[in-house]
């Protein structure tokens, strides 16, 4: 019998078969009437999510390349910038900055560390203001969640543009584009939206479409100028991943028949079940252990085993497949991630492959009762 697999990581995340489906439809021109359909389709979806009346730009890119857009588009050599980073992603942030010659001020924390609102203001204010404030809303290489809301209310008035990485918050965990105050919002289409990878978001408002005017790094492909005209009529500036598109069609449907809200609920309790049974099991979470934490679920290994083991001796041994640490953190932790396309029996089969995988190790874990714990903690109503 062929081995079932279970794919439960940040990204990418399982794709519904509907989406498969449409992604498996036969090939259409990415300039012909329908799919021009298509895209305004997706674009007004994907306003939907983002909750934003700003213009969505598409790109067929990973969200690493949205992310190097937000800088390109909005700054010029030398500007002063503000990098907060928490985890792995943040300081990909200040990589990119540093690439482009800009002047960087990195408020760095310890990773999995979450960001004080209050901080970032006061640093703002210190370095005598900034032009972009760059923000990551969950950074995955530690599952922990940032409070992006209270950190624009900070910073508001300051005169920087605020970008955001919600690559795999969006759809996940509460986020408002406008009411939040927030200029750039990026994404991908392979974490929440429940897409195979490929294509990647930008949520620009109009002062961060104006900074692009007097922006001077160098940009071509991932113009967003060049992006809004095209878009406008009706097409992408290139040709584009025809069939992702046609998937993410279907995906947002998907997510938008379910409600926002309903679906915010979902991984909340998904979170949940994922801490209690690494708890149950008598390990430590690295991760917050709050409902903020709906995007990935870290865990201490315990004593001296080798999580990028565990990783590959739960592949080959239950067909799980999670993810290990990144960075200082590689052979420290295992990361689930419970976003998109992921029910709580993909978390059942994540914990009993964990718990498998330390016995086989050696560890001293509780045996036979992750499950049941995650099983009941999911089970638990969600307060109003």
């Amino acid at each position: 019998m062929p081995e079932k697999r279970y794919l439960v990581t940040p990204g990418p995340t399982p794709v519904p078969p509907e989406v498969l489906a449409a992604t498996a439809l036969p090939m259409i021109h990415h300039r012909a009437a329908d799919f021009r359909e298509t895209l305004g389709r997706v674009l007004e979806r994907l306003q939907a999510v983002y909750r934003t009346g700003n213009d969505i730009l598409l790109f067929t890119s990973a969200g690493t390349a949205a992310m190097e857009s937000a800088v390109a588009n909005l700054c010029s050599p030398g500007d002063r910038v503000l990098v907060v980073s928490h985890g792995h992603f943040g300081e990909r942030w200040a990589s990119i900055a540093q690439g482009y010659g800009l002047d960087v001020d990195h408020l760095r924390y310890e990773w999995g560390e979450i960001p004080s609102p209050d901080e970032v203001g006061a640093r703002l204010e210190e370095i005598g203001g900034a032009k972009v404030v760059y923000l990551t809303h969950s950074d995955t290489s530690t599952g922990g969640v940032a409070d992006v809301q209270a950190t624009a209310a900070r910073i508001a008035g300051s005169g920087a543009l605020v970008a955001v990485d919600a690559i795999s918050s969006l759809a996940a965990v509460p986020l408002e584009t406008d009411e939040w105050g927030l200029d750039v919002v990026l994404t991908s289409s392979h974490k929440a939206l429940m897409c195979p990878a490929g294509l990647a978001f930008a949520a620009i408002s109009p002062a961060a479409l104006a900074a692009t005017e007097s922006a001077s790094c160098p940009r071509y492909y991932m113009d967003w100028q060049r992006a809004v005209v095209a878009q406008a009529g009706g097409e992408t500036p290139f040709s584009t991943a025809i069939s992702l598109v046609r998937g993410l069609d279907v995906a947002l449907e998907m997510i938008l028949e379910e409600g926002l809200a309903t679906v915010h609920e979902r991984h909340l309790r998904l979170g949940r079940a994922a801490r209690a049974g690494v708890k149950a099991m008598g390990l430590e979470l690295f991760s917050p252990d709050d409902d903020r934490s709906a995007v990935v679920t870290a865990s201490h290994m315990p004593g001296d085993v080798d999580g990028q083991a565990i990783v590959a001796s739960m592949l080959e041994e239950s067909g799980v497949t999670v993810i290990g640490g990144q960075g200082q953190l590689r052979g420290k932790i295992v990361r689930f991630g419970h976003i998109g396309y992921v029910d709580v029996n993909d978390i059942a089969a994540a914990l009993a492959a964990l718990e498998r995988a330390l016995v086989q190790a050696g560890a001293d874990v509780e045996r036979g009762t992750a499950v049941p714990a995650a099983l009941e903690a999911h089970a638990e109503p969600v307060a109003a």
